[in-house]
């Protein structure tokens, strides 16, 4: 593994493809209560290029969940640019966030976020069901990624009924039903026995030799020694980046 003790931001020429993901400047700042501000993030700068899987490290409070939740547009930053796929989404409103989360992210959560009255194929359809897109090519759809995740014979099955490995296939695959620009997955093995998690990164591996761009969060060297690269966050900032070795 090869380490660099700045942030590695490589330039492109106009020809290249341009970065999925690009942020500068970006910082976050909560207040609680009548204490002293948290800056969150102190003001970081990244791209992330097509086909890319990133990781990224850091203890608690490091800025690795905000930058995420950012990137999820889950939360909005208190200053800076975010671009997602050449758009600035930095100051988008509640709903224009939402709108890009459903048509252009995929999320993987540890804890599955599946509901738990739906079957399989139903927690798959959800992405299309809240864009109204749902129809006869999206079910067959959805019926295709199940089957791509190992979960065709299992399509009326509730999670309840599921093992933690099958329950995450099934997020893997819902992930995917809009065809998103980036994947983000957040500690997607974090619940899962050792076997069980080599075959969900397996999927994940999967994912990103056929293209797809994805970014992880994850505390394990050995899960985040399968990206591409791995920006190690601290006190908000990226404070190196390592680029695992391949295997």
């Amino acid at each position: 593994m090869t380490t660099c003790s700045q942030p590695a931001d490589p330039g492109h020429s106009p020809q290249e493809a341009q970065p999925v993901i690009r942020i500068r400047n970006l910082r976050k700042t909560y207040r609680l209560g009548d204490e002293s501000d948290v800056h969150a993030l102190a003001g970081v700068d990244l791209d992330v290029m097509p086909g890319e899987h990133l990781a990224i490290m850091g203890s608690s409070g490091s800025g690795k969940s905000t930058l995420l939740n950012i990137l999820g547009c889950l939360d909005h930053p208190s200053s800076g640019s975010y671009h997602l796929g050449g758009d600035d989404i930095s100051l988008l409103d509640d709903d224009s966030l939402s709108q890009v989360r459903g048509k252009r992210l995929g999320f993987i959560f540890q804890s599955y976020h599946l509901i738990q009255q739906l079957t399989v194929l139903e927690n798959i359809q959800m992405p299309l069901l809240y864009q109204n897109t749902e129809g006869p090519e999206s079910l067959a759809r959805c019926k295709q990624l199940a089957e791509i995740v190992g979960l065709g014979a299992r399509l009326d099955h509730r999670p309840k009924q599921l093992s933690g490995g099958q329950q995450q296939r099934v997020a893997i695959a819902r992930s995917l039903v809009n065809d998103p620009l980036l994947i983000l997955a957040d500690e997607p093995t974090g619940n899962l026995d050792s076997a069980t998690e080599a075959d969900v990164l397996e999927l994940i591996d999967n994912l990103h030799d056929q293209g797809r761009t994805i970014v992880m969060v994850t505390h394990d060297d050995h899960v985040a020694d399968r990206a591409d690269r791995v920006i190690h966050m601290r006190d908000g900032l990226i404070h190196k980046t390592t680029y695992p070795s391949p295997p």
